[in-house]
């Protein structure tokens, strides 16, 4: 093969060199054009006998295979691409909506545990003043209690003083034998 393309070569070069190419009659080698288009036949036709253009139609259908498997390839990763997507867009949702069950319920708690305070706070305070009312009461009843019992002993000692003045020695002592037979009276 490499000595027939030489064979073809070696002439080809020949006949295309400056002192053959000049112009004249198209079909005779001393026109240029005429050189250069057998050249190019000679050339096109080496490389076809070389199997150039089944080499480069393998070569593009290689690469039109690769770009189609990169196309599927890529759509395939499209695909799972949006499928991800929609699964993280649905689970977005799915918190968000949680989150506004979670928020509902810690306001409905809070409400609720607002209330419940309330009302403590009221029984709390109803309490502290029902024993603040017990503890008025208690000092009233214990301030009454001292002012009586000192207005006794301020009667009993003014009712000594004008007994001491007004008695005698016989008047005491029959006094005295009076309230010993009450007490011997009231004892047995």
């Amino acid at each position: 093969m490499k000595k027939l393309s030489v064979l073809f070569a070696l002439p080809a070069a020949l006949a295309t060199s400056p002192a053959m190419a000049a112009s004249g009659p198209f079909f005779s080698l001393q026109n240029t054009n005429f050189v250069v288009l057998i050249a190019f036949v000679l050339f096109i036709g080496i490389l076809i006998y070389a199997g150039v253009p089944k080499k480069i139609t393998g070569m593009l259908d290689a690469r039109a295979i690769q770009i189609k498997s990169d196309l599927d390839e890529a759509r395939a990763l499209r695909e799972e691409a949006k499928t991800i997507l929609a699964s993280y867009e649905r689970k977005q949702k799915e918190v968000a909506e949680q989150t506004d069950r979670i928020i509902a319920n810690a306001k409905d708690q809070a409400l609720a545990a607002a209330a419940q305070a309330k009302a403590d706070l009221k029984q709390a305070i109803a309490r502290r003043l029902a024993g603040a009312e017990e503890q008025i009461a208690s000092a009233e009843a214990a301030a009454i209690k001292q002012v009586r019992e000192r207005a006794i002993s301020v009667a009993i000692a003014a009712a000594g003083d004008v007994l001491a003045k007004q008695a005698t020695a016989a008047s005491a002592k029959s006094s005295i034998d009076d309230a010993i037979a009450q007490v011997e009276a009231k004892l047995h």
